[in-house]
């Protein structure tokens, strides 16, 4: 039997990719080789315009959203605390505070819904690909060996990808091992307390903030989520506790975390375990890796996610909009009707954006490191963020917002290459609805606001793939908008010309 496509990973990457095939009309076979799911506390929120994506496929609401994503007053960069609050409708920080496992949960139940065919216990031992097809042997939960068939590949197995490897795929970055993370959740404490303004009153330290306090010895930060297990962590750029060394196979301990917090902050901090039965974690992390695979794609294998991408910042972020952009333009290679060029698209498309990711986490990591001269850096930078141009550009870095995919012609006025903006509209039929809601199938959408029939003529040839919605909007940034799966505007304006060029161009010809 051949499938069309083969994921291999069954993290958020590989199961929100999985949800994205089968609302284009793929069948795919994801294997994941571990039997359950991981419960591990690992990310603790989504930032930026993933949020917005999440809200196009309903599943905002469904990861603990309350009704449409909204932009957050604040955030962080190197530590640093940014006012996006002046920004007002500029503001591209849109937060959602799930952790990976419920996330992992949602996208799972999504995909079983949708009758993606997810299997555990799965192990893949090995791939190889001709000119029509990938190969794939792999290891049955009983034991048994088999091969199986795919037409086209996706690696989302992690930042140690088999498939990478196997695919000749380089993987070129940095390490940095002068610097240690430690992490744990807590139980409640006497000893410290939070207070309005994200800040926590520490006993025989003072008030502070709770969020990325930095010394001369490292950074501490506190998170409270869940009042009943907060999450401490500690970065330090020097590891002093020699016997419990990274490498030396000592487990990580709460002892080990309070001693870390104590040279950080200068206080001892006594810490407890989280109350009985709550998950908890002891996390250490030695290093701090920045790497980027040379190429996203190599003749019918892709790798998305960790696969392509690691960082020490928001690679999920990255990761679920990889899915985004891959899917449809498997599903239309699928179809036969895969207009040239359309899958190098995902790697023209996509690896901008972890190169950007990764310039942005890097530059905050060196932000936050001990030394007078970083601290004379946080000055400057804290000047030149108090400036709006600047703060705007900063938050739209970190949003993921910065990056335009190339759709040729661009409207003047219109958000053409950029992602959708978030319309309020009244539809034909007189409903009041956000543009959100009709990208919940995941089929391309032709939004025509000019009140005419022009463009539904030009339109009607592609409409067993396109769906086309008559609205109103007051704030609309052009006359009509050509939105495709993955959320971005591939044509606005009102000239029937350039938007059947850009329908040839996207979906194939008529």
């Amino acid at each position: 039997m051949t499938f069309d496509v083969v994921i291999v990973g069954g993290g958020p990457t590989g199961l929100f990719l999985a949800c994205e095939l089968r609302l284009a009309g793929v069948r795919p076979l994801l294997l994941e080789r571990r039997p359950d799911p991981d419960l591990a506390d690992k990310a603790h929120g989504l930032a930026g315009q993933v949020v917005r994506l999440l809200d196009h496929r309903g599943l905002f609401e469904r990861c603990g959203g309350q009704g449409a994503p909204a932009p957050a007053p604040g955030f962080f960069f190197g530590g640093m605390p940014l006012p996006l609050h002046v920004l007002g409708e500029d503001n591209p920080m849109h937060l959602l505070p799930v952790n990976q496992r419920d996330l992992e949960r949602v996208l799972h139940e999504r995909a079983a819904e949708l009758g993606a065919d997810v299997r555990r216990g799965w192990d893949v031992l090995s791939v190889s690909q001709t000119d029509d097809r990938v190969d794939v042997v792999v290891r049955a939960p009983d034991g048994t060996g088999t091969t199986l068939t795919a037409r086209y590949l996706v690696g989302c197995d992690g930042a140690r990808s088999l498939i990478r490897k196997q695919a000749g795929i380089a993987f070129p970055g940095v390490s940095d091992d002068g610097v240690v993370d430690r992490s744990a959740l807590i139980g409640p404490s006497d000893r410290f307390r939070l207070v309005p303004g994200g800040r926590v009153v520490i006993d025989g330290l003072g008030e502070i903030p709770a969020h990325f306090h930095r010394t001369e010895r490292g950074v501490f930060t506190l998170l409270a989520h869940d009042p009943e297990r907060p999450l401490v962590s500690t970065s330090e750029w020097e590891d002093h506790s020699a016997g419990d060394a990274p490498g030396t196979g000592a487990p990580m301990t709460m002892a080990e975390m309070e001693d870390s917090v104590e040279r950080v902050l200068g206080v001892r901090l006594p810490l407890t375990a989280p109350p009985e039965g709550a998950p908890t974690m002891l996390r250490r992390l030695r290093g701090r890796n920045s790497r980027l695979a040379d190429r996203y794609r190599a003749g019918r294998i892709f790798v998305a996610g960790d696969a392509a991408h690691v960082s020490h910042g928001p690679t999920l972020n990255l990761a679920l909009q990889d899915a985004a952009n891959l899917a449809w333009k498997l599903a239309a290679a699928l179809r036969g009707r895969v207009p040239e060029g359309l899958l190098d698209s995902y790697e023209s498309e996509r690896r901008p954006s972890g190169e950007r990711v990764l310039m942005h986490t890097r530059a905050a990591t060196a932000l936050m490191a001990p030394g007078s001269d970083v601290t004379a850096l946080r000055l400057l930078l804290s000047e030149l963020l108090g400036r709006t141009e600047n703060l705007r550009a900063i938050a739209a870095l970190m949003a993921g917002t910065d990056v335009r995919h190339d759709m040729g012609e661009e409207h003047p006025a219109a958000p053409t290459g950029w992602f959708a903006p978030p319309l309020d509209l009244t539809t034909g039929d007189g409903r009041a609805r956000r543009l959100a809601e009709l990208l919940r199938d995941g089929r391309p959408l032709l939004l025509d606001l000019t009140g005419t029939n022009e463009l539904a003529v030009v339109a009607e040839p592609w409409s067993r793939g396109v769906r086309r919605v008559t609205a109103t909007a007051g704030d609309a940034p052009a006359p009509a908008l050509l939105v495709r799966p993955d959320g971005y505007v591939a044509w606005a304006g009102d000239d029937p010309d350039t938007l059947k060029a850009a329908l040839t161009r996207w979906f194939g010809p008529a």
